[in-house]
């Protein structure tokens, strides 16, 4: 462990939760959220993704006609194992069926056990949008469908569909995500059918059911791949409920069979007709 370690803490006057979805997509060591602000700490350097997050802000900027005042205030501090409390304020996450939890806590006698590292990667089961997949999946999945995770990043999604018995592939833009994804499906006896680096256009296949919980701009960038693919069902998530709309326009064709709703975020189910 270094000596020394970076705190970027983030403040905006605005679209914190967009924001805050598109530092999750891109940093994997957890964030904490502080009043207004989100604080983000590694032993790595943030100039990449403070470059990153401008670019996201001036893209946000453009499209909503609008101001968006940043402060952003990195700090190098002594290291005193933050990783570790981090990991100490993680408590297992409870879904029907599905204990999620991660390697420091045993697993629950009578539960379907996921075992996942919340320090890892994004999808602990912890943020709503997880949570509101894992019951989309319930409602939707049989055994024997084909599915695909777009964005997989932890891998929690697709290992939860190889549990109700679905054939899963799964993508991601990120390695990390790729890496992380293939290591939690060992670590849970649950089989990856393929996966790669990329997004959906890079099948050939079509699928029973696409699970795709990114973000509503890249879902409405990437419809058409992810509407080429589909069989059935399209479970779409990361979507603030005031972009719901916006979301829906895009996939007019499909039917909205069912919504589900935590907090401001909403996981969408949608049928081809």
């Amino acid at each position: 462990m270094d000596k020394y370690y970076y705190e970027l803490t983030i403040t905006p006057s605005k679209f914190k939760e967009e924001i805050e979805n598109f530092l999750m997509e891109r940093f994997f060591n957890g964030i904490e959220e502080k009043e207004n602000s989100l604080i983000l700490r590694s032993e790595d350097s943030f100039d990449e993704l403070i470059h990153e997050l401008k670019t996201y802000i001036s893209s946000l900027e453009e499209l909503f006609d609008t101001k968006i005042n940043l402060d952003i205030k990195l700090s190098k501090k002594s290291n005193e194992d933050w990783i570790k409390k981090y990991q100490e304020s993680i408590t297992p996450v409870e879904i029907d069926e599905f204990y999620i939890h991660p390697s420091w806590y045993p697993k629950k006698e009578g539960k379907i056990n996921i075992l996942i590292d919340p320090a890892l990667a994004f999808g602990s089961g912890h943020h709503e949008t997880t949570k509101s997949c894992i019951k989309a999946l319930k409602k939707v999945v049989k055994k024997g469908d084909s599915l695909i995770d777009v964005g997989c990043g932890s891998g929690i999604l697709g290992i939860v569909a190889n549990k109700l018995g679905a054939v899963v592939d799964a993508c991601d833009t990120d390695p990390v995500a790729i890496k992380s994804t293939k290591e939690n499906f060992e670590l849970n006896n649950a089989k990856l059918n393929n996966i790669w680096e990329g997004s959906i256009n890079k099948s050939d296949k079509k699928y029973d059911v696409v699970v795709a919980n990114i973000i509503a701009d890249v879902l409405v960038f990437i419809a058409d791949d992810l509407k080429n693919k589909v069989n059935k069902y399209l479970i779409l998530s990361g979507i603030i409920d005031k972009y719901k709309n916006k979301v829906l326009e895009k996939y007019k064709e499909f039917k909205l069979i069912d919504e589900i709703k935590d907090n401001e975020w909403v996981t969408l189910i949608l049928e081809r007709k």
